[in-house]
């Protein structure tokens, strides 16, 4: 006789499946929340953080203004003529003498010609007046000649000197004026504008090209008449260049103008770039800031820093866990372009350096730089079960 009925087999059966689906069950559960525990741990790398630290900030006025060069010449017409040919464009470089413009020398050339004729004349007449007092003068130490006939020698002389000495002046401005109707490059530079096309009226005055030396760029900048008494000679610069997007420059107060603007009420202030890095196109607009002070504050880098609206906040990482902080924050020291804080962080908060969009306040984090641990497969336990149930059958 068997030791179990069949009912008895059938129902012992029917409890092991169901003890079977309730521990799967129970067990994948349990993998699911621990899933869903690890993947909410939000994983960063130490060049995730940044710590902030009190720094020197700068301190001084403002100032706004363009680049320009220092060495600029804007060459016009000296005489009126045609506008025979222009030999350079915008943007080419030219050297020191180079002819740039040429303009139509006919009828220059006609009374450079006729003036050099009454010079050949003026020399002849004096010539011959010179030989002519010489002779006489002989006659007249011989008694041959009267005093009156020397005289007049004399004066035919003199004549003839003021002649020549005009005829000499006037061939010296005909050639100068020659020498104006080629327009020529007055130092090392580069085109910045032409002003005229070939068969274009040049007046006397109007302007033709101009040369610009792109190695003698400034910041040509403004202050408020308000903070000029803070403004001194040889003070440090750092402002930015629209154009060079992320790079700063440094410079150096060259020069203060002694006259404000009587209308702006600011003052010019000439700064010379302390490196050798600088623009080379002129009229670019320029800010920063002239460096008269510093002072010791807690800073806070712009990468840090998430503005939504009027509100500005950071990702402080204290105790395992994120916190989203609000913060006030003052001036930017445009030199590593900081901000000082005035509220809401202290010396040495450890922050996210890049923070996005889909963090949660209180977060967890693990900087430990190493992959979380996967839980234990809840399969293997029910198998375990499922074989001994089948062992004790």
């Amino acid at each position: 006789m068997l030791p179990y009925s069949r009912s008895t087999l059938f129902v012992s059966t029917t409890l092991a499946i169901a003890a079977f689906a309730c521990l799967s069950g129970c067990n994948n559960a349990s993998s699911k929340s621990d899933k869903a525990t690890v993947a909410d741990i939000l994983l960063i790398a130490p060049e995730d953080l940044t710590t902030i630290h009190t720094n020197a900030f700068a301190s001084g006025p403002s100032i706004t203004g363009s680049v320009q060069p220092e060495r600029k010449a804007d060459l016009r017409a000296e005489i009126s003529s045609v506008v025979l040919q222009v030999l350079k464009e915008n943007g080419e470089k030219v050297k020191k003498g180079d002819l740039l413009v040429r303009l139509d020398d006919t009828s220059i050339r006609d009374s450079l010609n006729s003036a050099q004729e009454s010079e050949r004349a003026a020399t002849q007449s004096l010539e011959q007046a010179q030989r002519q007092y010489e002779r006489l003068k002989t006659l007249r130490g011989s008694g041959m000649a009267s005093a009156q006939q020397v005289e007049d020698a004399e004066i035919r002389r003199n004549t003839g000197q003021s002649d020549l000495s005009a005829a000499n002046t006037r061939t010296v401005q005909a050639r100068q004026q020659l020498q104006r109707t080629e327009i020529r490059a007055p130092f090392d530079g580069i085109i910045s504008e032409r002003k005229v096309s070939n068969g274009d009226t040049a007046q006397i005055g109007k302007e033709l090209v101009k040369v610009i030396d792109p190695t003698s760029m400034r910041f040509e900048g403004l202050v408020s008449a308000d903070t000029v008494s803070q403004v001194k000679i040889g003070q440090a610069v750092n402002f930015r260049i629209n154009g060079y997007n992320g790079q700063n420059f440094n410079g150096t107060v060259k020069r203060v103008n002694p006259e404000a603007n009587p209308v702006t009420r600011q003052v010019e202030v000439l700064v010379s770039f302390s490196d050798s890095a600088q623009p080379q196109v002129s009229g670019l607009y320029a800010e920063g800031q002239i460096e008269a002070g510093s002072i010791a504050t807690l800073m806070i880098p712009e990468m840090s820093i998430v503005r939504n609206g009027d509100k500005t906040t950071a990702w402080t990482v204290k105790d395992n866990a994120i916190h989203k902080t609000i913060i006030a924050l003052g001036a930017r020291d445009l030199r590593r372009g900081d901000y000082v804080v005035k509220s809401g962080l202290s010396d040495g908060d450890i922050l996210l350096r890049n923070p996005s969009t889909t963090l949660k306040d209180g977060q967890k984090v693990d900087a430990s730089n190493k992959p979380a641990a996967k839980p234990a497969a809840a399969t293997t336990s029910a198998t375990a079960v499922a074989t001994s149930d089948s062992t004790g059958k």
